[in-house]
Parts: C-alpha cells; sequence; structure tokens
C-alpha cells in the first residue's frame, strides 16, 4: 500500500515503483554475478580481476540501495531478497565457469551492456511519470554502469 504524499499522482507511483522494482532485480543480479565472478576468477589475472570485480561488485552494491531507497520514498515495498531478485531479473545466468578470464569479462560485459540499456530507458520511463528525482536517479546509475562497461570493455581490446 501506497502511503507517502507526494507531487506524483498515484497511478504513476504505482508505475514507478514497479519500474524500481525491475531495476532492483536486475541490477541486485549483476551485483551477485559480479561476486561469483570475484570468488570463482582463475588465471595470470587473478590479482588484478579479483580486485576488479569485487570494486565493481561494491559499486554495483550502492547502486542496489539507492534504487531500493526510492522505491520506499515513494511509498512502496523494496521487493529486494535473493528470491525475488531471480524471479524478477532479466540478465542471463552468471557462467559456469571462470577459468578462461577474457570469457567471464566478455559475459559481464553483456550483463553490463544489458542493464546500462534498461537503466538508460527508465531514464525516460521515469519522466513520462513526471518523476525528475527519479530519473536523476537513474542517469546517476547509468553513468556508474557506462564507466564500468568501459572498464571491462578495455580488457577485452
Amino acid at each position: 500500500m501506497i502511503r507517502y504524499k507526494s507531487s506524483i499522482k498515484m497511478g504513476n507511483k504505482e508505475e514507478l515503483i514497479g519500474l524500481l522494482n525491475q531495476q532492483l532485480a536486475d541490477t541486485f543480479d549483476l551485483y551477485s554475478q559480479l561476486k561469483q565472478a570475484h570468488w570463482n576468477v582463475k588465471g595470470m589475472e587473478f590479482h588484478a580481476l579479483h580486485k576488479l570485480f569485487d570494486e565493481l561488485a561494491a559499486e554495483t552494491l550502492s547502486f542496489v540501495d539507492m534504487i531500493a531507497e526510492r522505491a520506499t520514498a515513494l511509498g512502496g515495498v523494496a521487493r529486494g531478497t535473493i528470491r525475488m531478485a531471480s524471479k524478477l531479473t532479466r540478465l542471463e545466468q552468471s557462467p559456469d565457469s571462470f577459468d578462461n578470464s577474457e570469457y567471464t569479462i566478455t559475459k559481464l560485459v553483456e550483463r553490463y551492456a544489458q542493464l546500462c540499456e534498461s537503466t538508460r530507458d527508465s531514464i525516460d520511463v521515469s519522466e513520462s511519470f513526471g518523476d525528475k528525482a527519479t530519473a536523476d536517479l537513474f542517469t546517476e546509475v547509468t553513468r556508474g554502469l557506462d564507466k564500468s562497461l568501459w572498464m571491462l570493455e578495455a580488457h577485452l581490446l
């Protein structure tokens, strides 16, 4: 039940909370895939990638928190458990093998690109519902995701 007052129309709030929860699930899934890669990476680049994946995961976790708190600020419930995220996420499953760092990075690049696109789309949707604050939040998240995507892609050149 949405209880908090704001200038955003009630129906729009419900749509925005749904959008935030979808992005929350996808972002939380990316976080867990980064931690999976961090824990399991192998090879000559182990130390650098182990550290990089952990840094990217920490940044992504901050996005998870921002998105979840915005959903609750709008009067909704942040659907942020692992089970909830696994039901809603649109990202592909994490790879089963981490022996090849190029393969692992390629798969993470694909996940980042997908999340960048949906987050960028969320900016426009938020603005269409008259919520510049949520649009701004998604803009900030997109900026961070774009930078991380660039850092990962640089390993593949």
